[in-house]
């Protein structure tokens, strides 16, 4: 891929939205602020920029869910605040090269340390193996953790609506348009889903869990389904256990699910993709 020099000029970023509560979200944020900027003053962008995985030819996500029959993307997660520890045994290779044998659409990899040990390491040996498109799971409150996706090997980044504001929505995803990434933007509800449309988006994620409860109702992809434009891919995002929940939100229109505990928390989260693949297709 070209470089793009225009992606790099660090234009003056939006001011950063300012969550004002003691939920574990907001602490999330608090800690992401400061780890990145620490980041940021050890491992300039220059060096990002001379990764060998920055010029790499990315996969579209959005492509590979819309020409599929099943529409998984499988992740990767050892524990999360809400389930404490999901599986620590995992290889991060081993169970990407099982998701691509089970005919996954593409893997999301968790690189948040803190809480849900996670880090870069695992998506880049995720990328030595396989070719499907890997999304970055991450809370992202700063361009330069794109320009870190971009370098690790990533496809997609994930953007949360609940943590950023529009300018920054804006900001973040023109700038992974810039860099050949596919963006997956989440949201929660109706308010957040209206501020978060624009054309640098490919994917509209409903998150079915509310990240300061932690409760999860498939609901709020059923109420919000409507809302989404065709335009846009949909993806659910959490809760989904079962190929019954899937028939019934490909009803909605959706054509992604996110799907990580219910495969994580087996001893081979491949075979438990793969099998759950055969299921949903013999159906």
């Amino acid at each position: 891929m070209k470089k793009d020099t225009n992606t790099r000029k660090q234009a003056t970023p939006p001011p950063p939205r300012r969550l004002g509560g003691n939920t574990i979200l907001d602490k999330i944020v608090t800690d992401k602020r400061k780890e990145v900027n620490l980041i940021k003053s050890i491992i300039p962008v220059s060096q990002l920029e001379r990764s060998v995985l920055f010029d790499r030819k990315t996969v579209s996500l959005a492509a590979a869910l819309k020409n599929s029959s099943t529409g998984i993307i499988a992740e990767h997660k050892r524990r999360s605040p809400s389930k404490s520890m999901i599986n620590q045994n995992g290889n991060v290779q081993d169970v990407a090269l099982g998701y691509e044998k089970a005919g996954v659409c593409g893997m999301s990899v968790l690189t948040d340390a803190k809480y849900f040990g996670g880090s870069l390491n695992d998506l880049l040996l995720a990328r030595s193996v396989t070719e499907f498109p890997i999304l970055r799971k991450e809370f992202i409150i700063d361009e330069y953790q794109i320009l870190e996706a971009k370098a690790h090997g990533a496809d997609v980044v994930l953007l949360i609506a609940t943590i950023l504001t529009r300018a920054e929505i804006k900001a973040f995803s023109e700038l992974a348009k810039n860099l050949d990434l596919d963006v997956l933007l989440e949201v929660h509800n109706e308010e957040e889903l209206q501020k978060s449309i624009m054309p640098s988006l490919d994917m509209l994620g409903v998150n079915n869990r509310n990240l300061k409860t932690f409760e999860v109702s498939l609901e709020t992809s059923r109420s919000l389904s409507k809302s989404i434009p065709d335009d846009f891919v949909k993806v659910s995002e959490s809760g989904i256990g079962s190929i019954e929940a899937i028939k019934e939100l490909k009803s909605y229109g959706y054509k992604g699910f996110l799907i990580g505990e219910n495969f994580m928390k087996t001893d081979d989260p491949g075979e438990s993709a793969g099998q759950f693949i055969d299921n949903l297709l013999k159906g």
